[in-house]
Order: C-alpha cells, then sequence, then structure tokens
C-alpha cells in the first residue's frame, strides 16, 4: 500500500520526500538521538542515501517496512519504522528531533503506526528493541501498553561497542483492549490512510 498518509492526535504520518534529506540531519546527525539508535551518527550523505533507500522500498510489492516521516505543526519532527517480519509481525522504531524531546511526539507516533499495523494490515504482534539505558523510550513502551519481555544481549553494535536491547511487545488483543481502543459503540480514533 502506497502511500500512506496517517493522522495521529499531535503528529502526521507520511512517506518520505527527497527534500527530507536535509531535515532528517536534524535526526540521524545528531549525537544525543542516535546514542538511541541501532546505528551511529550519520552523515550528509548517508542521510540521504537513507532517505532514498527508504523511498525505494516504500515501492516494493509486498512492502517489507512503513518507514515514515513524522510531521509536528508542518516541519519534519522525525522518523517512525514498522519493519514487516513477514509472520504477522512488525518491529518498531522510531526518533525525534532532540528539541521535540518530551512532548509526546514518539508516543503518538508509534501510537499511530501500531493502530495501523494491527487495524490496517492485520499484525498480530508488534515489538521493540530499545537500549537499557533509554528510559524514554522505555516509558513510550510502557505508555503503550507494550509488555517487557526481557533483554537481548549485544544485540547492536553502535558507538564502537556492543549494546543490549530490551524486548517490549504488543499483540492485537491486547491493543485491543488499551486505553487507545475505542469504546463499544464510539466512532474510531484510528488513524487515517490517505
Amino acid at each position: 500500500m502506497h502511500p500512506v498518509i496517517l493522522t495521529g492526535r499531535v503528529v502526521s504520518l507520511r512517506e518520505f520526500r527527497e527534500d527530507d534529506a536535509a531535515s532528517s540531519l536534524s535526526v540521524v546527525g545528531d549525537d544525543r538521538v542516535t546514542r538511541w539508535l541501532s546505528f551511529d551518527t550519520r552523515s550528509q550523505t548517508e542521510a540521504a542515501e537513507m532517505i532514498r533507500g527508504a523511498m525505494a522500498r516504500a515501492q516494493l510489492e509486498p512492502r517489507t517496512e512503513y518507514y515514515l516521516a513524522i510531521e509536528h505543526e508542518s516541519a519534519f519532527a522525525g522518523f517512525v519504522r514498522l519493519g514487516l517480519d513477514g509472520v504477522k509481525a512488525a518491529k518498531l522504531g522510531y526518533a525525534v528531533r532532540a528539541e521535540l524531546w518530551g512532548r509526546g511526539l514518539a508516543t503518538d507516533a508509534a501510537r499511530t503506526i501500531i493502530e495501523f499495523g494491527f487495524t490496517r494490515l492485520g499484525l498480530h504482534r508488534i515489538s521493540a528493541a530499545i537500549g537499557p539505558d533509554n528510559a524514554a523510550s522505555v516509558a513510550v513502551a510502557k505508555r503503550l501498553g507494550m509488555a517487557y519481555e526481557g533483554r537481548i544481549r549485544h544485540h547492536v553494535f553502535t558507538g564502537g561497542a556492543w549494546r543490549d536491547s530490551l524486548l517490549y511487545s504488543v499483540l492485537e488483543p491486547e491493543w485491543a483492549q488499551t486505553q487507545f481502543a475505542p469504546a463499544s459503540g464510539a466512532v474510531p480514533d484510528r488513524p487515517r490512510q490517505r
């Protein structure tokens, strides 16, 4: 399914565009942000390659990932990703510009794409692997009703060293019982796809 545009409560999610390369540097080129990601800080050239790669993968059939730009107040704020595992499961990832931390953007972006994954893609499980020291991201996972499953030892190599990850997940039946599911008889507060 392409193109995808989803509307959250405070963010909108959309396909990447070529002109996002410069803006993406505010996320992938910032050590404060990449400290928490599964890759090291990227150069302007690497950021442009990342955007071109995401745009190319968005055209694949079947689609293997939904890697979307996060917009807040009509400006690039970060990215969110569902990497499809091919077994009705996906891996969740997200990052927001450091100066926008603490405003609920990551929670809203993750909530919006999780809802999309369960309602539009028919997924059964969505997981997130989070660095053990990333308390803010652990809080996002918990806020979204994700359950802690355990520790993945030496999961990613970043910053010149191996790092463990904490694994969180949510299953579709659990998601349906969270505060994000519509009340019985209520009009669903679902992300819109255009």
